[in-house]
């Protein structure tokens, strides 16, 4: 009895693990005759477990989705992953599921042998966020499954859209990826209506239902919706923008420049343009100090302002003798 028991939970972890499983290599991999797989199939069944019989030329198995979630079979390191995966949710950008994240955590912790459960305690002890500079913006996890399922479909989406400036725009798009990037969520999407692509934050869209009818996918720009949200999402929600010439190579400047916070262009062997910006000049300020290299402001006016404010401030806190 305990040995079949065993051969099931390892079927079941195998079932896990592909989407697919021809009979004679589980056979195989169980060490048993395809009869006994055949036999202990039919046993997940009556546990609830909606493993499915595919066809081909030895037939195969398939587990299923069911009307209830069954136990899950998890290794070390997926369960550690699971675990970290759970304490992030709960603290993170989605609204809503904080308190189900810690539930299912509490119950994921109560059954972890210790040595796992020592790991992750490690980790949540020993790991401290450092707090962003771009403040968290909460979305919606039915608007999530909302963007994401419209993706998967390749439906056209509509939606009223709220942009820094508080205007609101109607909008329908042929939807993308969905984009996580710092502390947001940004949607890329085809814009039907001005015929090209946009970047639109998940937290100031409300979609609309039912969606549109199916469409043929297009080729993103940049190849990649995360290098595409890197060029445009965050320059789309700066308030203020600017052009600076930088006195040094274009290779030097993009190092220490974060995709989020600029784009380098190379002007020479010795210069470079960086386009960048912020909510505020402050921060702006604060990029171009880090640097570390001589540079002129091409544009705006208001962050020249700003700068010789800041140098009056710094002469004045480095008096000479």
């Amino acid at each position: 009895m305990l040995e079949t028991s065993a051969r099931l939970l390892r079927l079941l972890s195998l079932l896990q693990t592909r989407r697919d499983w021809p009979g004679p290599e589980l056979a195989e991999r169980l060490d048993v005759s395809p009869r006994t797989v055949r036999r202990d199939v039919d046993r997940l069944r009556e546990l609830g477990y909606p493993v499915h019989a595919t066809t081909g030329t030895f037939g195969g198995y398939r587990l299923g989705a069911g009307a209830a979630l069954p136990p899950l079979l998890l290794d070390d390191e997926e369960a550690v992953a699971v675990a970290v995966g759970l304490r992030t949710a709960s603290t993170g950008t989605v609204a809503g599921i904080e308190e189900t994240s810690l539930r299912a955590l509490a119950k994921l912790e109560q059954v972890l042998p210790s040595r796992l459960r020592h790991r992750v305690n490690t980790l949540q002890t020993y790991t401290v966020p450092v707090p962003r500079d771009t403040p968290a913006a909460t979305v919606d996890p039915a608007v999530l499954t909302t963007l994401a399922t419209a993706c998967r479909d390749r439906e056209r989406l509509r939606f009223d859209y709220h942009d820094h400036h508080g205007a609101t725009s109607a909008r329908a798009v042929e939807p993308h990826r969905v984009v996580t990037w710092g502390r947001r969520w940004y949607l890329v999407a085809f814009d039907v209506d001005r015929q090209d692509w946009r970047t639109f934050r998940v937290d100031r869209l409300t979609p609309k239902t039912p969606t549109g009818p199916r469409f043929t996918p297009r080729d993103l720009p940049d190849g990649d919706a995360a290098a595409y949200v890197a060029r445009t999402a965050s320059a789309a929600a700066w308030r203020h923008h600017a052009e600076v010439v930088v006195h040094a190579p274009a290779d030097t400047v993009a190092a220490r420049v974060n995709p989020a916070v600029g784009t380098v262009e190379p002007l020479s062997d010795t210069t470079c343009l960086l386009r960048t910006g912020a909510d505020d000049l402050t921060t702006l300020a604060v990029h171009l100090g880090m640097l570390d290299a001589d540079f002129d402001v091409t544009s705006p006016p208001e962050l020249l302002e700003h700068l010789r404010a800041l140098a009056t401030r710094y002469g004045r806190a480095t008096p000479t003798a």
